[in-house]
């Protein structure tokens, strides 16, 4: 089951967009009442007209790149930890054989154990899922300033009538392609792949085009963009090509240190003439 939490996890953050876009239905002004009415999708709409320039469309995507380059120190922390975690897989492995045993005591001390060696590597395994968190609250902000104030649900962008779903299914195909190449990406810097990761893999892009089919294209535009975006980070911070190679070449200066080594111990004799 605990390699499933992640999926179940982010399954749930996903439909909580659902259920939050349905908790109002009416108009956002300066007069609207209620914290998240005024405070938040009131200043987000704002934000995107400021940004427009005589097209929502443009605005949603200035918009979308400004939150991407605000939330990059946040995703430069998860990648360091998700990195470390990484790092960490043999030892967790190690204590896994040690306390292998299914009786609960065992397991109890195997999960102290997990936790103390998380502590002195200063790793949090639930890292992962901060920029998660913190776009939650932005999308779902995002699609009520679309419906909900009049200049944005009446706005337009190229074919797309931004408070409708995408009536030739362009942008849940970029959103779904794009989703995919962000974690398949994440993915290859893996030191070693598990069956929930390349679950991850193929289900957020299905579950992105999915949802990307019934709601507003503005938020499906948001999509498109803030995961290209984020693919274009993890080449450029993070690429996994280079992190491949830099372990690849770690690896061969370790095989020709222990050659040099078993060479040391055991020099070859020189034949007699």
């Amino acid at each position: 089951m605990k390699k499933y939490k992640k999926i179940l996890l982010m399954t749930g953050l996903l439909s909580l967009v659902f259920l939050l876009s349905a908790c109002g239905t009416g108009e956002v002004s300066a007069s609207s009442s209620g914290v998240w009415d005024r405070y938040v999708v009131y200043y987000f709409g704002q934000a995107i007209k400021g940004l427009s320039f005589g097209n929502v469309g443009i605005g949603i995507i200035l918009f979308t790149i400004i939150i991407r380059i605000i939330l990059m120190p946040l995703m430069h922390f998860q990648t360091k930890s998700m990195r470390k975690t990484q790092e960490l897989q043999p030892k967790i492995k190690a204590l896994q054989e040690k306390y292998s045993t299914r009786d609960q005591e065992t397991q109890q001390k195997l999960q102290e154990e997990t936790k103390k060696l998380y502590a002195e590597n200063n790793v949090s395994p639930y890292a992962g899922c901060l920029p998660l968190l913190v776009q939650m609250p932005v999308m779902m902000a995002l699609y009520q300033a679309i419906l909900r104030i009049p200049e944005l649900r009446s706005g337009h962008f190229l074919w797309l009538n931004l408070s409708q779903s995408d009536p030739y299914f362009i942008l849940p195909i970029l959103a779904a392609i794009f989703t995919f190449a962000s974690s398949y990406l994440s993915s290859m810097s893996q030191l070693e792949s598990n069956a929930s990761l390349k679950i991850m893999n193929f289900a957020m892009p299905v579950m992105i085009f999915v949802m990307a089919l019934n709601l507003a294209s503005g938020l499906s535009l948001y999509w498109v963009i803030s995961n290209a975006f984020q693919v274009v980070q993890t080449l450029l911070i993070n690429n996994p090509f280079k992190i491949r190679r830099e372990r690849e070449e770690a690896a061969r200066q370790i095989r020709e240190r222990e050659r040099a080594l078993q060479k040391a111990k055991h020099p070859k004799k020189k034949k007699k003439k």
